[in-house]
C-alpha cells in the first residue's frame, strides 16, 4: 500500500484531491494549510512542498505531484488500477479526457478573472480613482468576462443534457474534476441562463458520500 499525504489548503480546489482518495477508498495523511487572514493567499509554508506554493500537492512514497488533473490521473491510473475512468479507446475515454482538462484549462480562466475584477471594485482606493478603477473593470465585465461565462454556461449545460456525467452514463473522475469550476460558475458566475441540468448534476455528485467524507475533512470548498 503506498504511503499517501494530501496538502491540503482551506477553501479551495484541492478539495477535488480529498474526495478522489475517499471515493477509491484509499488511506492518506491529511495536512491541512490555513490562508493567510489579510491576503487570503496560501501560506510560504506551502512553497516547502511546491515550489509554487499551490495546492493541492499529493506525496506518493515521498514523490511530489502538483496540478489538480495530473493529480487525480496519477491517482485514478497508478494507484486505483483504472477505477472512474471509462476504458481507453473508447466515446466515453475521450469525454473523459477532454473534461479532465477543460475546466482548468478553459473555464477557470474567466472565472478567476472576475473575482480578481471584484477585488478591484472593491478595493480602498482614492476617491479620484475609484470611478476609473470601476470604469476598467465595468468594460471587462461587459466586453469579455460576462459573455465568457455565458457561452461556457450554455455550453455545459447543453452537453449535461445529453449525458448524465461528463464522460457520458457513468460518474468518473471528470465529474470530480470539473465539480469546482462548476460550483464556482453557479455560486459567482451571474449566468442568468437556465442552468437546470448543470444545477441537477451537480447536486447528484455532492450527495455522493464520498463528497461528504471529503467536505467534512478539509472544510468548505468556496471562499
Amino acid at each position: 500500500m503506498a504511503d499517501i499525504i494530501v496538502h491540503h489548503l482551506e477553501k479551495s480546489r484541492s478539495h477535488r484531491l480529498l474526495w478522489i482518495l475517499e471515493e477509491l477508498e484509499l488511506p492518506y495523511a491529511l495536512k491541512t494549510y490555513e490562508r493567510d487572514p489579510v491576503t487570503i493567499r496560501a501560506p510560504e509554508s506551502l512553497r516547502a512542498v511546491h515550489p509554487l506554493g499551490k495546492a493541492p500537492v499529493l506525496e506518493v512514497d515521498g514523490e511530489t505531484f502538483a496540478e489538480s488533473g495530473a493529480i487525480l490521473e496519477h491517482c485514478v491510473d497508478e494507484l486505483a488500477e483504472g477505477r472512474l475512468r471509462p476504458d481507453r479507446g473508447t466515446a466515453d475515454y475521450h469525454r473523459y479526457r477532454y473534461w479532465m482538462h477543460y475546466g482548468e484549462g478553459s473555464l477557470m480562466s474567466p472565472l478567476l478573472l472576475r473575482l480578481v475584477m471584484s477585488k478591484v471594485r472593491s478595493a480602498p482606493l482614492p476617491f479620484f480613482i475609484k470611478p476609473i478603477a470601476k470604469g476598467i473593470v465595468g468594460k471587462v465585465e461587459a466586453g469579455f468576462t460576462a459573455p465568457e461565462l455565458e457561452r461556457h454556461a450554455a455550453y455545459i449545460e447543453a452537453h449535461l443534457s445529453e449525458h448524465a456525467f461528463f464522460a457520458g452514463a457513468e460518474f468518473s473522475a471528470a465529474d470530480v474534476q470539473m465539480s469546482y469550476p462548476v460550483e464556482a460558475l453557479l455560486a459567482r458566475g451571474n449566468v442568468e441562463a437556465n442552468q437546470q441540468k448543470t444545477r441537477a448534476w451537480f447536486e447528484t455528485i455532492s450527495a455522493r458520500d464520498a463528497y461528504a467524507r471529503a467536505a467534512e475533512k478539509g472544510g468548505p470548498v468556496m471562499l
